[in-house]
């Protein structure tokens, strides 16, 4: 190879100089080494056999580098091709280097075999990059390159990582069908024209951070984390996903966006794509703070996690299909030195890391992640409401119950509220519940309507029931009568001898008739009339509670 270099070398510049270098078929023993070589013509390697490295570094070759089914055992190396780059079904045993290069047309890898890392950061292809079918044993990279055309990994298989991080795509990327092992980074680029990712399977995260969507996309995509901060979307949009946890903090949605969860394995070229490595198949968004709702729709998407606060017309935003959200901690728990019991309902993540943060019974609420911050109830209240407000306009009454349940927990334990305020919150979340316990207001009346019993058996009742009299005179041809009727005499005796079956049926007529009709007319004490007053009028009270509660939770 040196004697060749010599013989081919420029007097004047002392470097390689060819018109067309063919060399198809042929066998270099060691590497094919062409540094600083000048190509005016193509360079034809097509099935030759390179047992190390094909080192075109610092060269220029001005037509087409046409390396086709050919076998090099090392690294390949070039810096410039003003022509069309074929690799088709070439094998690289070690890296494929093309970090700074600039090529003048396309760039073809089709079904060839790399064992290393194709590099081709900062590179300029102004053409179509296609590495459809490529088995690349590393990663893949192009960072900060600018491709005029299509940039194709269909069906490739990616032993690494794929890197496109500040990359800007003129034309469509396609990824049908490519498996990559390790993460699919498309941080900060910018891609113009493509209208389809996928469907992929990416082992590790999916990262469109900070990416700009230039025309409607339709991403589909098998991967356990997908990263939209702070992305752009100028067209329409389209997530299929499985596995996924989705990020949307601070992306920007210019136009209707829908994140759906995908039920079936996804399939390419009439085959289904395997998904080694990921279970679980739920489709979980992790937070919308930032995002304007107006244009998103979340379609059978797990909200556990998700982080409402902060987001932007979340009354607007639209649910469909099943979507999960936190629920309360069951069963009596000891809050302080009082055992309670959590009233079973939907809450946000944000309460649970609210709850956690505070000393008494928060054991079993979730705490919130490492340096995330803990919004107090004032700031979560809002979020209820707007939730709430979505509930209701998606015509979802027991799901915008939950929310105004969440509304008035909030309000109740807020601190910028008045303490009048609060108290009064406070009542009404004992007695009914904020009017969606019905069971609760029905346990309050039993509870009156049995004090009230007791008391009117035990004070209410007279002793006897006054019998009327009636005295009169006779004058003359007329009578004149006058009939009165005895004050009720206080009940005497022990308290266990008015506990009496007769006594108990006419105390619970008198507090029925006081719940639901009017007075009964029996005779009472006193004290059995200022109790009937107080039933009167609290005991109606809570049973219109219990009534009021009903429709809320079953209405739909």
């Amino acid at each position: 190879m040196d004697k060749l270099r010599s013989a081919l070398s420029d007097p004047a510049t002392g470097r390689p100089c060819l018109g067309s270098a063919r060399f198809d078929r042929a066998q270099f023993t060691s590497s094919a080494d062409f540094r600083g070589a000048e190509i005016r013509g193509d360079a034809c390697f097509n099935k030759a056999i390179i047992r190390k490295n094909a080192d075109f570094e610092v060269s220029v070759i001005r037509g087409d580098a046409m390396f086709m089914g050919a076998v090099i055992g090392g690294d390949a190396s070039f810096r410039e091709i003003c022509g069309t780059t074929w690799f088709e079904w070439a094998k690289i045993g070690g890296d494929a280097r093309f970090a700074f290069s600039k090529f003048g047309g396309d760039v073809g890898f089709g079904d060839a075999t790399i064992g290393g890392d194709a590099w081709f950061e900062q590179a300029r292809i102004e053409g179509v990059a296609s590495l459809s079918g490529t088995r690349i044993g590393g990663h893949v990279r192009f960072e900060d390159a600018e491709i005029e055309g299509a940039v194709a990994l269909s069906r490739a298989v990616i032993g690494g990582n794929a890197s496109f991080t500040g990359a800007r795509i003129g034309g469509e990327t396609w990824l049908s069908g490519a498996q990559v092992s390790g993460h699919l980074n498309l941080r900060r680029a910018t891609l113009d024209r493509s209208t389809q990712l996928g469907p992929l399977v990416c082992a590790g995260p999916l990262d469109v951070s900070e990416t700009v969507f230039g025309t409607a996309v339709t991403i589909e995509a098998a991967t356990p984390i997908v990263n939209c901060r702070r992305a752009r979307w100028a067209s329409t949009a389209a997530l299929r996903l499985r596995y996924a946890s989705v990020d949307l903090s601070g992306a920007v949605l210019e136009y209707p966006v829908t994140i759906a969860a995908q039920s079936q394995p996804f399939t390419a070229g009439g085959r289904t794509l395997t998904e080694p490595g990921l279970t679980n198949p739920r489709v979980q968004v992790e937070s919308l703070r930032g995002v304007d709702a107006a244009h998103l729709v979340l379609a059978d998407t797990d909200l556990t996690t998700c982080r409402f606060a902060g987001t932007v017309h979340l009354d607007q935003l639209r649910l469909e299909g099943l979507y999960p959200l936190d629920t309360a901690p069951t069963g009596l728990r000891w809050h302080g030195l009082r055992l309670v019991r959590w009233t079973p309902r939907r809450v946000l993540a944000e309460e649970h890391h609210w709850r956690a943060s505070r000393h008494q019974g928060a054991a079993d609420w979730t705490a919130a992640p490492t340096g995330e911050e803990v919004l107090t109830p004032a700031a979560l209240a809002p979020v209820y409401r707007q939730l709430r407000k979505a509930f209701e306009d998606g015509k979802h009454e027991p799901g915008a119950a939950d929310f105004y349940y969440g509304e008035m927990e909030m309000r109740r334990h807020a601190h910028d509220i008045p303490g009048s305020e609060r108290f009064l919150l406070t009542v009404y979340w004992a007695l009914s519940g904020y009017g969606l316990r019905a069971s609760r207001a029905l346990l309050w009346l039993l509870a009156a309507m049995t004090v009230t019993v007791l008391a009117m058996m035990v004070w209410g009742l007279p002793k006897d029931d006054p019998q009327p009299m009636s005295s009169g005179t006779l004058a003359r041809n007329s009578i004149t009568l006058t009939t009165d009727t005895p004050d009720p005499v206080n009940p005497t005796g022990p308290y266990r001898h008015r506990l009496s079956s007769e006594r108990f049926e006419k105390s619970l007529r008198v507090v029925i008739n006081s719940v639901v009709f009017r007075s009964s007319g029996q005779d009472l004490t006193t004290a059995g009339t200022y109790t009937e007053m107080a039933s009167r009028l609290t005991e109606p009270v809570l049973l219109g509670l219990a009534v009021l509660a009903v429709p809320g939770r079953v209405k739909r």
